[in-house]
């Protein structure tokens, strides 16, 4: 019997793909707890719609990532921040204050996509790298200064 796999099954297949199982496999175990319905036509051309429907709107968020990180390269950043008179820094510049500047400029950044790898703790200017997803990555700086 042929089936079209609803979730990721162990040994038998991945979320989407139409698989050949016995037919007590597919009625008394799949069908049964929802994790395949039976390969109609009508199921197999439902399904192909929904994959070049997520395919595209996938490769429109794609699209829009690689545009915003266009736009956020090569940014600059000032942050002021309380520090002593030799330029060390009372607390550190994190994510989060990176995230809220970029923020305040215009661009909605999660402040787990600003990559660092420790926090900021001296006055300076850092290079630090903002990844919107695997593979777009944007560099901006951010210059630290005391308050």
């Amino acid at each position: 019997m042929k089936v079209i796999l609803k979730e990721d099954i162990k040994g038998t297949g991945k979320r989407g793909d139409v698989i050949e199982v016995s037919d007590g496999y597919a009625r008394n175990f799949l069908i049964k707890k929802g994790l395949a319905e039976a390969a109609t036509p009508a199921a197999i051309n439902e399904m192909k719609q929904k994959k070049t429907s997520e395919d595209f709107h996938k490769a429109e968020n794609v699209k829009a990532l690689k545009e915003l990180a266009a736009q956020i390269s090569g940014t600059g950043l000032t942050l002021a921040i309380r520090a002593g008179e030799n330029g060390k820094t009372f607390g550190s510049v994190t994510t989060q204050h990176i995230a809220s500047a970029l923020a305040e400029l215009g661009f909605d950044v999660d402040k787990k996509k600003v990559l660092l790898k420790d926090p900021i703790k001296s006055v300076g200017t850092y290079d630090v790298e903002v990844r919107l997803m695997e593979g777009v990555l944007s560099k901006i700086k951010v210059n630290v200064v005391a308050q």
